[in-house]
């Protein structure tokens, strides 16, 4: 069967298109010219790519339509329109493929892509695993048991998934050009936990995620010893963190992982407790876990000379402030530049404060301008210097040569670039000024 994906370099579609190869399908796509750092693997495995086209639609294609994309862009409304295509949006098509596996899904409002990384990782160490995970990494075999999946909570999508086990990391409001309010946000994550097979796995220590009405089977995890899973003997290194982790008092087993923050290790105890309710001894469970390396676009490193480049996803205050404190810790006593680039304007106005606070956890501050297509929302005229104003000595910086220079010039730092966008061209041009 051959498969067309309309905006193929999606995170997730991009992903599900190489798992789909993976599986015997003919896969092709289209997208916007621009590079796009998901690309790379689809051009590796060969996925032709084609320019936006309704003449890209063709009779009796089978489409996955990526979310990004209204009805009335005009390759979707081709396929709805003919008759002898079957169309599908991307969580639909995703919420069947999963039903032919035992699947983990990992949803909440931060975390869900380390975490999905670290559990393939867990689970591929002694089982065979399938993964999609949101950083545009795939892979699927017919023989796989497993299928670990991320699973993102936007206009309520992951309604269209039904897992056998869920992890839920934290519920913090997020996507406020869909949600109303922090109720509404959480009734989406009640909603989604009806639809788990098994049990759900969830964060103990945020007060939201707690206060879930949940009432299928599930577990709390956390540094707080009212947890289900807890922790003890926390101990921190600037490349590794080690502790023993326990269920309801009964001691599961000593882990030293390579991790730095608070954060990634509620990541990993999460994916601790899925393996240790599968039945996987902990040796196995820390020897998975210990190979993780990183998932793309998430606090990954880059050294040249005195200066450090972070690149990392970050595009929610929570995260930022969360990246920012890892960057502290990971390198103490050095000047730390922050360049953020925002995505969706309801996203700044509605925290701006928020954002400015966690923005100033860094020694200098740079802005970056919106710029992609689904930043705009009618009734919000705001732009980036709405946030710069709140920001005592921030700049405004630009994806150019001069823009470059002035934040090259900035070090010898550590450069924190936090984005969902596309902020890692800005970062390389900032290490070419900086390697000559």
């Amino acid at each position: 069967m051959s498969l067309f994906f309309i905006g193929i370099k999606g995170s997730g579609m991009s992903a599900l298109a190489i798992m789909c190869q993976d599986l015997g399908y003919t896969v092709s796509g289209s997208d916007i010219d621009k590079h796009i750092f998901t690309e790379d693997a689809l051009r590796e495995r060969n996925i032709p790519i084609y320019p936006f086209s309704e003449t890209n639609i063709q009779d009796n294609m089978t489409v996955v339509i990526g979310n990004a994309f209204n009805d009335d862009f005009p390759e979707v409304a081709a396929a709805y329109r003919n008759p002898t295509v079957k169309a599908s949006r991307y969580h639909d098509f995703l919420g069947e493929l999963m039903k032919q596996y035992f699947t983990i899904s990992v949803s909440g409002s931060h975390g869900k892509t380390t975490t999905t990384t670290l559990l393939k990782d867990m689970l591929a160490y002694s089982k065979k695993t399938g993964y999609l995970i949101g950083d545009g990494h795939g892979e699927l075999a017919q023989d796989d048991e497993y299928l670990a999946v991320e699973a993102c909570e936007y206009k309520r999508h992951f309604l269209a998934y039904y897992p056998d086990i869920a992890i839920i990391t934290n519920v913090e409001l997020d996507h406020v050009d869909y949600f109303k309010d922090d109720d509404d946000y959480a009734s989406s994550y009640e909603s989604f936990a009806q639809n788990v097979g098994k049990y759900l796995i969830i964060c103990g220590d945020d007060p939201k995620a707690r206060a879930l009405r949940i009432t299928k089977e599930h577990y709390y995890y956390g540094f707080s010893a009212d947890n289900d899973f807890s922790l003890t003997h926390v101990e921190y290194s600037q490349t590794h963190s080690s502790f023993d982790c326990s269920f309801r008092g009964q001691l599961i087993g000593h882990f030293d992982l390579p991790l730095v923050g608070d954060h990634m290790i509620l990541n990993a105890l999460s994916v601790i407790a899925v393996g240790y309710l599968l039945g996987i001894p902990a040796a196995d469970i820390e020897a998975g876990l210990a190979s993780f390396h990183g998932a793309a676009r998430r606090f990954v490193i880059e050294e040249n000379g005195d200066n450090v480049y972070i690149d990392d996803y970050a595009h929610h205050p929570t995260e930022v402030k969360v990246t920012l404190m890892a960057c502290r810790r990971r390198f103490p006593d050095r000047k730390l530049v922050a360049v953020f680039k925002p995505h969706r304007v309801s996203r700044v106005k509605y925290f701006a404060e928020a954002f400015a606070e966690a923005l100033q956890l860094a020694d200098v501050i740079a802005l970056c301008p919106f710029t992609s297509i689904d930043d705009a929302e009618e009734g919000i005229d705001i732009d980036i210097h709405y946030l710069e104003q709140m920001i005592p000595g921030s700049f405004i910086v630009d994806d150019n040569d001069d823009d470059a220079k002035r934040l090259a010039d900035e070090g010898p730092a550590v450069y924190a670039f936090m984005s969902s966008k596309d902020i890692y061209d800005l970062k390389n041009r900032v290490k070419r000024y900086q390697a000559s």
